[in-house]
C-alpha cells in the first residue's frame, strides 16, 4: 500500500485533485467529510463542541453551524486550537479505522487533509502531494466559493501555513492555475509517478 497524504490551502482545488485521483483508482479519504461526520448530531464529538462554544453552535435541525462556529474560531487563536483538539483526535481515529480495512496490498490510498502540514502529519505518509495556487486566485476562489467579504476570506488564508511551508513538504505539486483539463493532465502525471513507486505492479490507471 502506498499511503499518499494531499494537502493544499484553502480554495486551492484538493477536491478536485481528489476526485480525479478516485477515477483513477485511488481510495479516497476526505477529512473534511469525516470532519463532519464525527460532529454529527447524537455524537460525542458534537457534545464535545456544544461543551466547549456553547448551544449556540447549534442549528434548530441539531446539527453543527459550521458557519457560527467558523466565525468564532477564525477570530481567535485559542478557540481555533480547542476546536482542533476536539476534532483532529476524532478524525484520525476514523481515517485509522478506514484504512485498516483495506486488504489490497497494492492499494494507493490518498487522504485528503486541509491541515495536514499544520497538524505535523506528513512524516506518517509515503507521499505527500500539495495542489498549489496563487494567492490572488485562492482569495478569489475563496471568496466566490463561501460568499465571505476580503477580509473573513484573507482570515482563512492566514490561520493556515504559508503556502512556501507547505510547499516545503511536497513530494509532488499539482498546480491548480489553469483550465480543469490541465488540471486532470498534472493529476495523471502525479498518478503514474506513484503508480512508478508502488512498482508498476496492477494496472491502476483509468485513463
Amino acid at each position: 500500500m502506498i499511503r499518499v497524504g494531499l494537502t493544499g490551502g484553502i480554495a486551492s482545488g484538493k477536491s478536485a485533485v481528489g476526485d480525479e485521483m478516485a477515477r483513477l483508482g485511488a481510495l479516497v479519504i476526505d477529512s473534511d467529510q469525516l470532519a463532519r461526520d464525527v460532529v454529527a448530531p447524537g455524537t460525542p464529538g458534537l457534545q464535545q463542541v456544544v461543551d466547549r462554544f456553547g448551544p449556540e453552535v447549534l442549528g434548530a435541525d441539531g446539527f453543527l453551524d459550521r458557519p457560527r462556529l467558523g466565525a468564532i474560531v477564525f477570530g481567535d487563536d485559542g478557540a481555533r486550537a480547542d476546536l482542533n483538539a476536539i476534532i483532529h483526535p476524532l478524525v484520525l481515529a476514523a481515517r485509522n479505522q478506514i484504512e485498516s480495512q483495506v486488504l489490497d496490498p497494492y492499494a494507493i490510498v490518498v487522504s485528503m487533509i486541509p491541515l495536514l502540514v499544520e497538524i505535523g502529519a506528513a512524516k506518517s505518509f509515503d507521499v505527500v502531494v500539495v495542489v498549489d495556487v496563487g494567492p490572488d486566485a485562492q482569495l478569489a476562489r475563496l471568496m466566490a466559493r463561501n460568499g465571505l467579504s476580503e477580509a473573513e476570506a484573507r482570515a482563512r488564508m492566514s490561520a493556515q501555513v504559508s503556502r512556501e511551508q507547505r510547499l516545503a513538504l511536497a513530494d509532488f505539486v499539482v498546480r491548480n492555475d489553469g483550465t480543469l483539463e490541465q488540471l486532470r493532465e498534472r493529476v495523471h502525471a502525479v498518478w503514474h509517478e506513484l503508480l512508478r513507486l508502488r512498482g508498476g505492479m496492477g494496472d491502476g490507471c483509468g485513463c
